[in-house]
């Protein structure tokens, strides 16, 4: 099956006798570097044309060259490295911080603890200084892997000849986007105030994914576990001691990951968060856990640049399931942004509802202990909860949304009659969609029993996304 079957098959679901075969050339020349698929999407790879180290300057339009016939498609780059490229952040240049140094990364981790708050969120500061200038991937938002996926799709359907075509939808019962509510637990006092915060996750019908550090930063009792689970919670591990060196070579790391795949039986947790959203894609998968939660969709704001670029989730190489982080840190708001509102939370659900995606938050109960970081919280649960009714946004566990995706990875839709049928295990969740062309625009259609979780998209960036 070629590369972009594959590519539509993952995303869509999607009757595969609907495709386009596809043609690439078949050797393509060049070092790898940026170009673009159209006006709106930046990619990384190699293309039959010209490509730049940096995004600086005028890009080559990929989007010229693409040939489409009867059911066949001729694409001028493999679209398989483009958005492995874009998912698994091979175009990031993460050695261009002074954190991304080793040694420089094991000194500050080692000295941070004697730093007064104050003074290490001023270094925090200087060192992001200029964050809002970086051209990709795109703040505060980034959707591009997924603009490549619509666009594919949109030559699909060009192709075949017919005015739609069907494919499963995102989401369980039709539900537009999802959303998730994490906590992870930096030290003693955030893991003594977490009971106080899922009291009040509890008031908006939340119920939250929590992270704990297994070694060094505080103890982790049973009972308190058990507390968690008997709230309906789920339990993760969040690194091995959160001392920001997991990823500083590879012996570490795999000694490391021995030890943090025995607390995952332990604790009995099904995903895994790194600490500080330190990550290395490819070695992620000696982890033995169902799904990961440690890679931005963009990532200025973080210790180590880069971003998936999709607020949709995916499989890492190994098999995990990823939930991208969407949007931005508690921490980050209060203390980076100065910022003690739902604005920016709120815009960001707007362009990820837009986009179907996942709404995916880290709430740390360690940051939101005092009165003021509690009201704001409070608004952004009052913000899911109207969400939730107002928006057919679906909340869920991230466990819940991990089993749902793999679900739908082997649902199938096959014909029956005129019309189409979904098959497999889970089925009765699974809504039938129909994606047409309405002029450049994607347009996304559901049946009438889920017509309150119709939604249209555009080919072209909406807002700042």
């Amino acid at each position: 099956m070629n590369s972009l079957k594959t590519l539509l098959l993952e995303r869509f679901r999607c009757p595969a006798s609907e495709l386009p075969d596809a043609g690439i050339p078949e050797k393509l020349e060049g070092s790898k570097g940026f170009f673009r698929f159209g006006p709106d999407a930046v990619c990384y790879g190699s293309v039959a044309g010209e490509t730049r180290p940096t995004l600086n300057g005028n890009l080559f339009d990929a989007a010229g060259s693409v040939r489409s016939g009867e059911r066949s498609v001729f694409l001028p780059f493999d679209p398989k490295e483009i958005v492995d490229g874009l998912r698994y952040e091979r175009y990031s240049d993460a050695g261009d911080r002074l954190l991304e140094k080793p040694g420089a990364r094991s000194i500050y981790y080692r000295i941070r603890p004697l730093l007064p708050d104050s003074f290490r969120r001023l270094l925090q500061k200087v060192y992001l200084k200029g964050w809002d200038s970086f051209p990709f991937p795109t703040w505060p938002v980034d959707r591009t892997a997924d603009i490549v996926f619509e666009q594919l799709f949109a030559l699909a359907i060009k192709s075949s000849g017919k005015s739609r075509l069907p494919f499963i939808w995102f989401w369980p019962r039709g539900h537009n986007a999802c959303a998730i509510v994490t906590h992870d637990i930096e030290t003693l006092e955030g893991r003594n105030f977490t009971p106080s915060l899922l009291d009040i996750d509890h008031e908006f019908g939340i119920k939250s994914s929590i992270q704990v550090v297994p070694e060094e930063r505080y103890e982790v009792p049973h009972a308190f576990l058990d507390e968690i689970r008997q709230r309906g919670c789920e339990i993760n591990v969040h690194g091995l001691n959160h001392d920001g060196n997991l990823f500083q070579d590879r012996a570490t790391f795999l000694e490391r990951a021995q030890k943090i795949n025995e607390y995952a039986k332990l604790f009995g947790a099904k995903g895994f968060r790194s600490p500080v959203m330190y990550r290395n894609i490819d070695w992620l998968q000696e982890l033995e856990f169902s799904y990961d939660m440690s890679i931005p969709s963009v990532a200025h704001l973080e210790p180590q640049p880069g971003g998936c670029c999709t607020v949709l989730p995916y499989s890492l190489p190994g098999g995990m399931t990823e939930l991208p982080l969407t949007t931005v840190q508690d921490y980050t708001l209060f203390h980076m942004l100065d910022d003690y509102s739902i604005t920016l939370w709120q815009r960001q659900m707007d362009l990820i509802l837009k986009g179907n995606g996942l709404m995916s938050f880290i709430v740390h109960p360690d940051y939101v202990s005092s009165a003021r970081e509690q009201n704001v919280y409070r608004q952004l649960l009052g913000e899911l909860e109207r969400a939730r009714a107002e928006r057919n946004v679906w909340v869920a566990l991230a466990g819940e949304v991990d089993q749902w995706w793999r679900q739908r990875d082997q649902l199938r839709l096959v014909p029956s009659g005129p019309e189409w049928t979904i098959e497999g295990p889970g089925s009765e969740r699974a809504t039938i969609a129909y994606a047409r062309l309405d002029g450049e625009r994607l347009v996304y259609e559901l049946p009438s029993e889920a017509r309150s979780a119709s939604a249209s998209h555009t080919l072209v960036k909406e807002g700042a996304c």
